[in-house]
């Protein structure tokens, strides 16, 4: 196979050079039609290289588009944080407070932090379940900045039900957040763009719903268990060495 691809490649290399260099001779011509005649009995006697080539191209477009995806969701200036922020290993998740699969995942997630101690733990809030999926988003973003997100985060996850103004403000206020300054700064024009660029780099991944993680180069949309979770991260860590 390798063969063959090494010549398809090189006889419309030569092609392209006969047909870019002015015809001196009938010999070229000749020659030309030869080997076009050559490349084009193979693909009908071969039509299953077409389709390995196509396999291939689209495999190798995919993988950089989860590449380029992967670059915008490690462009976390902003974003909460959990666990070891100078830890080696960083493990990323999408989540809604209105979600309920966030919700199981969150006594996972601490499990995973409390026996990782190099796991640098970022929330990339994503709101898509209403208008106060977007508000308890902002409320986490600006939890951050008060160096408060962990106790928010844990009573937004801990809540039953849909939450709204009054549940977060409550979570709010028992993580030990100023309020004032928490409203200031959910509706500041950074916090909106942090919302933004997440969407965007949901986007990036076909990331639609949430939870969705990312750990190195591997993307995983939807909810794991603790033992799945730690297989993940164990093979991450190989791989960094």
């Amino acid at each position: 196979m390798s063969r063959f691809f090494a010549s398809m490649i090189a006889l419309p290399l030569m092609l392209i050079g006969l047909a870019t260099t002015p015809v001196k001779a009938d010999i070229d011509q000749k020659d030309r039609a030869e080997m076009q005649q050559v490349i084009e009995q193979y693909i009908k006697n071969n039509p299953e290289v077409l389709r390995d080539a196509l396999v291939s191209l689209a495999a190798r477009e995919e993988a950089e588009r989860v590449q380029a995806g992967i670059m915008l969701v490690r462009n976390d200036d902003g974003d909460p944080v959990m666990g070891n922020p100078n830890g080696s290993l960083t493990v990323y998740e999408f989540s809604d407070y209105n979600c309920g699969y966030c919700k199981r995942m969150f006594a996972p997630i601490m499990q995973m932090l409390a026996a990782n101690g190099d796991v640098r733990m970022v929330i990339k809030e994503f709101p898509i379940l209403g208008q106060s999926s977007v508000t308890a988003a902002k409320a986490g973003i600006a939890a951050q900045k008060q160096e408060k997100f962990k106790s928010f985060h844990t009573e937004m996850m801990t809540y039953r039900g849909q939450v709204n103004d009054a549940s977060i403000m409550q979570a709010a206020d028992a993580a030990g957040l100023d309020l004032a300054q928490l409203k200031q700064d959910m509706d500041s024009p950074e916090t909106t763009a942090i919302i933004t660029r997440t969407r965007s780099a949901a986007a990036a991944l076909n990331i639609n719903g949430t939870p969705g993680l990312v750990i190195g180069d591997t993307v995983i949309p939807g909810a794991i268990g603790m033992e799945e979770l730690q297989t993940v991260i164990d093979k991450e860590r190989t791989k960094q060495g």
